[in-house]
């Protein structure tokens, strides 16, 4: 009881920083200079920076140095790790599918669930993509607020878990009350298959195969930034700009894997 009192509290604080820091203006993404329909600010910059920092020794330390191992596994081992998380994540796609009013999505999402998961091997092979089924994208409570009218409010960098905003952050709580069908079955069901250290662990390999992909577009990144912790900001925010109007992505696309971790920066030519 005291836990959820405790998290209430926590949204409570986290929407009223929302409400407080909603603004219109410009963000630069790129040499294009793309335009946000909202500035987020970065009211908390000092503490963001130290945190930034913070990521970058343990990324330096420790999740690089994994994620060069996790190469060095064979492309077979490593699609279907991939595609295994991939298809646990529709556990929060569908919910989200629903919960913005695209059910005919919600449904094609769980046709993908259900096959990948049966003749695809609990999705270790992504038999779905293989038949036809459209191209899935990702949907997060983080994008279902912004398209139910919230603002980003300020910008926020994690512990561990790195970019956020106060909606983004606000969206992850959803997993204590349930909304993530995948964690609320893994630690509180009564099974042999679902668990804790299971449903920890999806999420440690989605970190890793993000870090794995994108070894040399971060190095080159930070090469090439005058201000790293500002490039990353601006990427950021753009992608979560674009994910929640559904709009193509530009010259360097990020892709998340649900409100808390990256899968994939793609430079293309």
């Amino acid at each position: 009881m005291l836990k959820k009192i405790l998290i209430i509290s926590v949204l409570i604080f986290l929407q009223g920083f929302n409400a407080y820091a909603g603004s219109d203006g410009e963000n630069a993404l790129n040499k294009k200079k793309t335009e946000q329909a909202t500035k987020t600010r970065d009211c908390f910059e000092k503490l963001n920076r130290a945190t930034f920092s913070f990521n970058q020794g343990l990324d330096k330390t420790l999740l690089k140095p994994i994620a060069e191992g996790y190469r060095k596994l064979p492309e077979g081992v490593q699609t279907g790790t991939s595609n295994a998380v991939r298809n646990l994540s529709n556990l929060i796609t569908i919910p989200n599918n629903v919960l913005q009013g695209d059910v005919k999505t919600a449904f094609v999402n769980t046709g993908r669930l259900l096959v990948n998961s049966t003749v695809g091997i609990l999705g270790f092979v992504d038999v779905a993509n293989k038949i036809g089924f459209p191209k899935y994208e990702r949907e997060d409570y983080g994008q279902t607020l912004g398209k139910w009218g919230f603002g980003p409010g300020c910008y926020l960098v994690l512990p561990v878990l790195g970019p956020s905003t106060v909606r983004d952050t606000t969206g992850s709580f959803v997993n204590v009350f349930g909304g993530d069908p995948w964690y609320n079955a893994s630690t509180h069901g009564n099974n042999e298959f679902l668990s804790e250290g299971i449903y920890l662990a999806s999420k440690g390999i989605s970190g890793i195969e993000f870090r794995a992909n994108n070894i040399e577009s971060l190095e080159n990144l930070e090469k090439n930034s005058i201000d790293f912790y500002a490039s990353i900001r601006s990427l950021y925010l753009q992608d979560r700009e674009n994910k929640i109007k559904n709009l193509q992505r530009g010259n360097l696309e990020i892709i998340f894997e649900d409100d808390n971790g990256w899968e994939e920066i793609e430079t293309k030519n």
